[in-house]
């Protein structure tokens, strides 16, 4: 089957690559030509432009969009609205916010063309393992591209779902990644207490090697922490600055709205932004509250 892409980066390219290695008609195009150049070097074909892209598409055509969330998105999918035709596929393999999807979904179904909105997990590791995927959008829409989602996921049956309309699929990769906030604040605090008892001289990687087999705790994200220990173990270098893509604010922010408990997730986010603040006001301003009402020393800078 055609299949567009639009966005050749790291894991757009390898969705590509995936999509080619089961005998998909893979045509990219990604406004770097350093990107175009990287996926003609891996045997794909690649255009310069969306108007070439849509052009060389068998109709009905299906675009797939791996770009960024936010401006970039609007801007291409506002770009792919004048170029698709009535019963064109759009898909969004990005973290767009769900509200914004609805949106898109909404304007594109006047011209006709179906907007399904796919949340994307994998990674840099989907090439190789298969993506995990939470599809929203048109039933119809959806089982048209099947052969698509089964050539990405792990397995035809395994690691990809249709789990609503349009929207779903950005929510429901909303919450995963709120989800994984969560998990990888509890893996960072365990070892970080791990390495402060100092006596025990533990080894930090033995320690998540063990874990990994038969552990409750075991999971694809304390492999991925045994590798990062094994290369680093002291993570030297590194600055303790943690960044975030917006999935967790969106994550705290909605259960705000739904009036859902989420103390672990909304934590984590919150130790994220906290990791940023390399000279804290309110840190000097508690130490100063601890002097003058009950004397305690105030350590200089």
């Amino acid at each position: 089957m055609d299949i567009g892409m639009v966005g050749l980066g790291r894991m757009g390219g390898n969705m590509a690559e995936r999509l080619k290695r089961a005998g998909h008609r893979v045509i990219g195009f990604d406004p770097s030509a350093k990107a175009r150049e990287a996926w003609t070097q891996r045997g794909g074909a690649a255009v310069d432009s969306l108007e070439a892209l849509v052009g060389g598409l068998a109709r009905p055509r299906a675009v797939w969009m791996m770009v960024p969330a936010g401006e970039i998105t609007a801007k291409t999918v506002s770009a792919l609205t004048d170029l698709l035709d009535r019963d064109d596929v759009l898909v969004d393999g990005g973290n767009a916010h769900y509200k914004d999807t609805l949106c898109r979904a909404a304007a594109l179904r006047d011209a006709g063309v179906h907007y399904v909105d796919c949340g994307t997990s994998g990674g840099v590791w989907g090439l190789a393992e298969g993506y995990s995927m939470m599809v929203g959008g048109d039933k119809a829409a959806v089982e048209r591209l099947r052969p698509v989602f089964e050539a990405l996921a792990p397995g035809p049956d395994q690691g990809w779902g249709h789990v609503g309309d349009v929207g779903a699929g950005h929510f429901t990769k909303m919450v995963h990644n709120g989800i994984e906030y969560g998990l990888m604040q509890a893996y960072a605090e365990g070892f970080s207490i791990l390495r402060h008892k100092r006596e025990f001289e533990l080894d930090l990687h033995q320690v998540a090697g063990i874990w990994r087999e038969g552990s409750v705790i075991r999971s694809w994200l304390l492999d991925l922490t045994a590798d990062a220990l094994a290369k680093n173990p002291s993570m030297e270098g590194i600055a303790p600055y943690v960044a975030d893509s917006g999935e967790g604010r969106w994550t705290v922010a909605e259960a705000i709205d739904l009036n859902v408990a989420a103390p672990v997730i909304s934590l984590a986010l919150i130790e994220r932004l906290r990791s940023r603040d390399t000279d804290s006001f309110s840190d000097k301003l508690l130490a100063a509250m601890r002097n003058q009402f009950g004397g305690h020393a105030v350590k200089s800078e």
